[in-house]
């Protein structure tokens, strides 16, 4: 039987507020066509479907059309809830939704509730189980002491050898939302440990054939067995360098046969540029980004006006900006560099860091409410040099 494990599509979320549904609605095609190519039976995906437990109804719409393509390329589905799902959403309709080829585990009842899969070879037991967390899952699982997800997943896991073991000891396939040691983050993941340890170990999972992992971003190998696939779509900058793919297992007889990465179609690139805003909106060296999603460092010696609007001339895609002045030195704070300098002096400073040199008029208007603020405060010394710390701390 071959099985492809995805995870993690986040389908509804934003990227520094741009809206990714069409990127996601790509990497969904995507997947589909290597379900089709490689004959996939089986497509697992271990948590966060969703970016938020209430998705919107775009966000919604795009995932039914993901799944609908899925199944349409011959394969059933294997989903779970993670930290970003809501289980009772999710969940809704799983028994309807079973029927038609989508088996959804959001339950503590269900995780030791097997989808029974079978090939040439004999029965296939897949468990799901979703995202436990300690506070909430302890009772039901009849660990009270529990505390943290090492202790919930030891529990669970002892429900699922039960259950295999009752039913032969089978071939065995799991899928588990969590942080399991070894796991590298990157950083666009939502931690999912409150007020308890989040990481659990990899021998948590020993003896199971396949452990399909979510909640990384990035393709891992903890061992051959045990995986992550990451998410489909790059979730921040950090990942930019990250070629997002899948993972295609055979289970043969004995178990776990090959396992063979497949890269996914790069939907949109990420990059980081830095330099002033004329030379990034010019320079030739830039024109491989002007497609990409751009985050821009800008070293302008006044922070320029509209910098990224300006950059979405060039980069339509920019979606973040900040200024760092290159002469500038955090290590000396406000305080120092006002000292023994005049109210106006000091004005005429931070007008010059943060938008140019101000023009005489303007300085005028500054002089004028300075003097009126020492007016209203007849015997008081306005403290400007505190005040403009204030305002650029």
């Amino acid at each position: 039987m071959r099985m492809l494990h995805t995870s993690d599509w986040h389908i509804g979320r934003t990227f520094h507020g741009v809206d990714l549904l069409a990127d996601q609605a790509r990497s969904l095609a995507s997947i589909a066509e290597i379900v089709a190519e490689q004959r996939v039976d089986v497509v697992l995906v271990p948590g966060d479907v969703y970016d938020r437990s209430i998705p919107g109804a775009e966000a919604i719409a795009v995932c039914n059309r993901g799944f609908e393509a899925i199944r349409a390329a011959g394969a059933v589905i294997v989903a779970t809830s993670g930290n970003h799902d809501s289980p009772t959403r999710l969940g809704a309709l799983g028994s309807f939704a079973a029927a038609g080829g989508l088996h959804l585990r959001t339950t503590v009842a269900d995780m030791d509730r097997p989808v029974l899969l079978s090939d040439e070879f004999g029965e296939i037991a897949c468990y799901g189980l979703p995202y436990l967390e300690p506070e909430i899952t302890r009772v039901e699982l009849q660990v009270p002491q529990a505390r943290t997800h090492a202790d919930i997943l030891a529990a669970a896991m002892a429900r699922i050898r039960a259950d295999l073991a009752a039913r032969g000891n089978p071939r065995s396939v799991l899928l588990a939302h969590a942080f399991v040691v070894g796991g590298e983050a990157t950083g666009s993941e939502r931690s999912i440990s409150v007020g308890g340890v989040e990481t659990v170990p990899q021998t948590a999972f020993d003896g199971i054939d396949y452990v399909a992992l979510g909640h990384l971003h990035s393709p891992q190998v903890l061992s051959e067995s045990v995986r992550y696939s990451g998410s489909p779509l790059p979730y921040s900058f950090g990942e930019r360098s990250h070629r997002k793919s899948v993972w295609v297992l055979e289970l043969a007889a004995g178990g776990l046969k090959e396992v063979v990465r497949h890269e996914l179609p790069r939907v949109r690139g990420l990059a980081q540029l830095t330099g002033d805003l004329e030379a990034l909106l010019t320079d030739p060296a830039h024109a491989e980004f002007e497609d990409h999603y751009v985050s821009a460092q800008l070293t302008d010696h006044a922070r320029p006006v509209d910098g990224l609007r300006r950059l979405r001339e060039r980069f339509h895609h920019a979606v973040h900006v900040e200024w760092s002045r290159p002469e500038g030195n955090p290590e000396l704070h406000y305080r120092e560099r006002v000292r023994g300098r005049r109210d106006t002096e000091v004005a005429h400073s931070f007008l010059t860091d943060v938008r140019g040199v101000p023009s005489s008029g303007e300085m005028k208007w500054v002089e004028r409410a300075l003097a009126a603020a020492t007016a209203e405060h007849p015997g008081e010394t306005l403290a400007t040099a505190t005040l403009v710390e204030g305002l650029t701390a």
